[in-house]
């Protein structure tokens, strides 16, 4: 991805998320140049990663297949007396996937918090990690239910989906963008992703202009003296 798009796509979910009434800590807002200013008491955002986050999986086609993240809180699973919870608010564009993956350790709740319904399949997975052909339990809002291996669920605003471990998920936004909130044990999108079809997690960026913000992989680059 190029730094100019990652910019725009950043400025257009900032904005959104501000239309919905979801305002961001302060920390959303400080210029990437002035982290290497900041001093170690910053260092819970950087080092659990906080922060604004997005990928286009290595592909290309960030409108296609891609997703915009901000990460609000988050543990460290080395420190027992650390949070043990994140929580992520994401921007999710009409037809933008998020492509098939599960997670081994991390268990999540994903909540359509506002615009349009998030549209969202799933499968077990079997012993090789591949998608499997048996039904798939779900909780949906404290609602347990059964369904066909590969639905695909509508998500209204305000409703939600739990993913349990090894429960392979992908979603997009259907017929417009679409809010989305991740409730969770602690996050580690660094080793925690099983990805069907591999794929990068993190993008590398074309520097073709100034960064606005730190992503939340890029905080080495801007750190304390």
């Amino acid at each position: 991805m190029k730094r100019s798009e990652v910019n725009k796509y950043i400025k257009q979910a900032e904005a959104a998320f501000a239309a919905a009434g979801f305002i961001l800590p302060p920390f959303s807002r400080i210029p990437a140049e002035k982290w290497a200013d900041l001093g170690h008491e910053y260092d819970e955002i950087r080092d659990r990663m906080l922060g604004w986050d997005i990928t286009d999986f290595g592909k290309g086609e960030y409108e296609k297949l891609g997703l915009l993240l901000f990460t609000l809180r988050n543990g460290d699973p080395k420190d027992p007396a650390s949070k043990t919870y994140a929580e992520k608010l994401m921007y999710v564009r009409a037809g933008q996937v998020t492509p098939m993956h599960f997670h081994w350790s991390k268990m999540e709740d994903i909540i359509n918090r506002s615009g349009a319904p998030l549209a969202v399949q799933v499968y077990l997975s079997d012993e090789n990690e591949e998608l499997s052909k048996e039904d798939v339990p779900l909780q949906l809002d404290g609602f347990h239910t059964t369904v066909p291996a590969g639905t695909i669920l509508r998500l209204e605003p305000g409703q939600s989906i739990t993913m349990t471990r090894g429960l392979y998920h992908s979603f997009w936004g259907d017929g417009g963008d679409c809010i989305v909130g991740e409730v969770s044990m602690t996050n580690d999108d660094t080793s925690d992703n099983r990805f069907l079809t591999p794929m990068g997690r993190f993008s590398a960026i074309e520097e073709d202009e100034p960064a606005i913000y730190s992503l939340c992989n890029e905080y080495g680059r801007f750190g304390a003296k």
